[in-house]
């Protein structure tokens, strides 16, 4: 749903704690349901803050468990998993409970975003709000670290995992159907170590020593010296930690390098040329997406470049940015030239292709001997080809696609017959490459494209050039993407001729929406200096388009929250000539900024939220008439009765799911931004009841859940891999 779909996340390999239990044949304890066993945590327990103290990297943990001689321990947590939400909002918020993490070095790592932002505008931190002291950044990066090392290629939560000095592992507990188990083995772990961990002394050491530790800890005080500091403090803090060279602290160089002083930023810059610490590569990255000056730029690409050995993403982006002042193979000043007396409009979809046809296979039986009329014809063939629905496609029938076959066949027997008349340039090169991509023959239609692109004069055929152009920019992604995959190097004039071709296609009569989203996409990778404006001019042109939307409100939810991301759409509503569309793309931001508040542990904010999307698809269905709404007004209602069941208000919880069922039954099965469904929402629901002793509502939600149909009960693809295919076994 709105904030991130199943694809997104590993869903397929993760196993879901209860129901694995159930299919590895460990019975559940007698006359008890898994969300009893882990109840969901409620709103006040979501406020309760984390005093585990994680480390912020898998580097820091082992340097700090060297240092201290204490043993590592990894947690790895899940979204929407039952047994995680109930660690996650109850046990790890005990501080009787996180007393028996102290005697480990902790790490967590998790694949889910929680903020959507890890920094804020002067590079202050802003932790996670489901872990407390990482970003989400810092406990995304490490779940494949750990998944690598230690998870035997399943990705299981929640689980904990104890590592020794040595690398090796004294035990991984998954699997169990109860917590003590889990905090016996915590607490045994380090009673029955043989090694001694050393005394750790806090109070006497130097600001030195703590700029270079790696303890989170030490880092989470020297930052905050530096922000309470005045300038002169902050400037010998900076310095102090320039002095440190290539064990300079990277969030102390980030606080710099975003503050208000512009010496200092300029000296955090510096600080960058000489660090080592794998952090810098992402620091760098995001320093090159601001106006900087072209030497400054320069010496950061080439440090980013010192990483390259060791870092395949410092590679990729350094080789990205010297591209970026390339040359491209495409004369962008002449198509600039040709283009811009042209219209945003789209290129009209009414064309009459057949007419064409035919009025070109007339001058064809005039001048059989001309190889441009055989071209004209192989041309009208390609474009009737392109509008027909392929087969497995939308409204793709296998009359269409032997027809369309037929069509290729065609336009490549013309093009040949017309090289054979002696047709040269750039033409023949770019009919044979769409038809040889719409034949299937990928690594063909690259190469004739790169043929055939370089030497498109501006005033090309319309479409075919639209072709050609698309198929040269994918061509070039994907060799890039191929010489990353292998660590190869790759001329870096590849990535100009991406951002230039992307370019002339967001001005071309024929330009898509899904050119300006692979372009922003291209450049948000790299961090180009001009990704918004791509973005912003791409929503000018196709003011309605669901791709540009999606990316917009993930822009608008990192760089301002959901609080930014609603106001923006609310003034968009209000501009002039406002496309009636966009009421439900408005609808949709709503339910993405609920989730964020959900996230951040404030609910009653995220119900505002979720009402407010209620009434944007409301005005939506009024002023369209359409009702392909339904199934995101069900699941805001299933959010608001999430929220209710934390706030312990039942009945209420009850009502908002019945509406929600009644609104879009099928959508009970959907996967909320918070790895949720409305139907699991139902399951703890009754379980409370049943807890409290209110048997009365419990049969209430047993007759809600009888009446829906079977696929709406259908589980989440997380956990239909954990037990295979079948019926919803604690039901």
């Amino acid at each position: 749903m709105p904030t991130r779909c199943a694809a997104e996340f590993p869903f397929a390999l993760i196993c879901l704690a209860a129901t694995a239990l159930a299919q590895e044949g460990v019975p559940a304890p007698p006359g008890l349901v898994p969300e009893q066993m882990w109840p969901a945590p409620t709103a006040a327990d979501w406020q309760k803050p984390v005093p585990i103290r994680w480390q912020r990297s898998w580097d820091d943990a082992v340097r700090l468990a060297q240092a201290t001689q204490r043993p590592i321990l990894v947690c790895v947590n899940m979204d929407g998993e039952i047994a995680s939400e109930h660690y996650a909002g109850i046990r790890y918020r005990d501080p009787e409970i996180a007393k028996l993490y102290e005697p480990y070095v902790c790490v967590i790592a998790s694949v889910y975003r929680h903020n959507p932002r890890d920094y804020d505008e002067q590079g202050r931190r802003i932790p996670c709000p489901r872990f407390g002291c990482v970003t989400c950044g810092e406990h995304i990066a490490l779940e494949p670290i750990v998944y690598e090392k230690f998870l035997d290629g399943k990705r299981i939560a929640p689980r904990h995992i104890m590592v020794e000095l040595d690398g090796s592992e004294s035990y991984d507990v998954f699997y169990t159907w109860d917590v003590k188990s889990v905090l016996d083995r915590i607490e045994q772990g380090i009673r029955d170590r043989p090694v001694q961990a050393a005394a750790v002394v806090r109070g006497d050491r130097s600001l030195v020593e703590k700029l270079r530790s790696p303890d989170s800890r030490d880092r989470d005080e020297v930052e905050a010296t530096f922000a309470e500091a005045d300038a002169a403090q902050r400037r010998a803090l900076l310095e102090a930690a320039l002095a440190a060279g290539e064990l300079a602290p990277i969030e102390l160089l980030r606080l710099a390098a975003w503050g208000l002083d512009p010496a200092l930023a300029q000296a955090a810059r510096r600080g960058m040329l000489q660090a080592k610490d794998p952090g810098a590569v992402d620091l760098i990255a995001d320093t090159l997406r601001a106006p900087l000056l072209a030497e400054e730029r320069q010496q950061l690409v080439q440090a980013l470049g010192r990483f390259g050995a060791t870092s395949p993403r410092a590679r990729t982006l350094a080789t990205a940015h010297q591209g970026f002042a390339e040359q491209s193979a495409i004369d962008a000043q002449k198509w600039r030239a040709a283009l811009q007396a042209g219209t945003y409009e789209p290129a009209p979809i009414d064309v009459d292709t057949a007419g064409t046809a035919q009025s070109r296979d007339a001058a064809l039986a005039a001048r059989p001997d001309d190889p441009a009329a055989r071209l004209d014809v192989a041309e009208a063939s390609l474009l009737q080809a392109l509008a027909v629905a392929p087969a497995g496609a939308r409204g793709g029938t296998r009359q269409a696609e032997r027809a369309r076959q037929l069509l290729l066949a065609d336009a490549e027997r013309e093009t040949a017959a017309a090289i054979a008349l002696g047709a040269g340039g750039w033409r023949p090169a770019a009919l044979r490459a769409v038809a040889a991509l719409q034949a299937g023959r990928r690594a063909e239609a690259f190469e004739l494209a790169a043929q055939a692109a370089p030497d498109l004069p501006p005033d090309a055929p319309g479409q075919l050039a639209m072709e050609v152009l698309t198929l040269f920019a994918w061509a070039r992604q994907e060799a890039i993407r191929e010489a990353v995959r292998n660590r190869q190097e790759w001329p870096p004039q590849w990535t100009a001729d991406v951002h230039t071709t992307y370019a002339v296609l967001s001005r071309h009569p024929f330009g898509r929406d899904t050119h300006v989203a692979d372009h922003y996409d291209f450049l948000q990778f790299f961090g180009a200096a001009d990704t918004d404006a791509v973005l912003d001019r791409g929503l000018e042109r196709f003011p309605a388009s669901a791709a540009l939307h999606q990316r917009l409100r993930a822009r608008l939810l990192e760089r301002g929250g959901p609080d930014a991301l609603e106001a923006e759409y609310a003034r968009r509503l209000g501009t002039a000539g406002a496309p009636p569309e966009l009421p439900w793309f408005a609808g949709y931001a709503a339910l993405c900024a609920a989730e964020a508040h959900r996230r951040a542990a404030r609910p009653e904010a995220a119900v505002a939220a979720y009402w407010r999307g209620l009434a944007h698809y409301e005005r939506y269905r009024s002023a369209t008439g359409r009702t392909d709404g339904r199934h995101y007004e069900a699941m805001a209602l299933f959010g608001i009765a999430r929220v209710q069941l934390e706030a312990e208000a039942l009945p209420a919880c009850l009502e908002s799911l019945r509406r929600g069922f009644a609104l879009e039954p099928l959508a009970g099965a959907a996967v909320d931004g918070l790895a949720v469904t409305g139907v699991q929402t139902a399951d703890m629901l009754r379980a409370r009841a049943r807890t409290l002793g209110q048997q009365e509502l419990a049969a209430r939600v047993d007759a809600l859940l009888r009446d829906l149909p079977p696929a709406a009960l259908e589980p989440p693809e997380y956990e239909r891999a954990s037990r295979g295919a079948g019926n919803r076994a604690r039901r």
